[in-house]
């Protein structure tokens, strides 16, 4: 047997602006709000399905420095272009890491300059 990965938490300044973002790049919706400001979102059937959760933590303790863990997201229903423009349209930027401009993926920022990769291969939804 092995292990699934059920859930991911991510501190954040803002958990209902990255709780709005993370839902519509995901097609994700607010599973639950904690009395500490943690917003946990995730697939409409809610926790234990075959997409993990997040959990969005309230911190004031940013960290400077590159994150020790970014999502990698693929679309689903249009080309790569399509869902860069999506993206950004939500308020992702782009973010310049030290590409070299030949990857076949793009850096992005989220609200709060997390980084995080959109995949050029699409893959079937959920």
């Amino acid at each position: 047997m092995a292990c699934r990965i059920g859930e991911l938490v991510l501190e954040c300044r803002e958990p209902e602006t990255l709780a709005k973002f993370w839902c519509a790049v995901l097609d994700y919706v607010v599973l639950d709000r904690d009395d500490d400001g943690s917003i946990e979102i995730g697939p409409r059937e809610g926790f234990g399905g075959p997409q993990p959760t997040i959990i969005l933590s309230p911190t004031d303790n940013s960290k400077p420095g590159k994150a020790r863990l970014h999502i990698d997201v693929n679309p689903t229903d249009r080309d790569q272009d399509a869902e860069l423009a999506r993206l950004l349209e939500l308020g992702a930027r782009p973010a310049d890491i030290g590409q070299t401009g030949d990857e076949q993926w793009h850096v992005l920022a989220d609200p709060e300059d997390n980084y995080f990769c959109l995949l050029k291969a699409r893959i079937d939804p959920v």
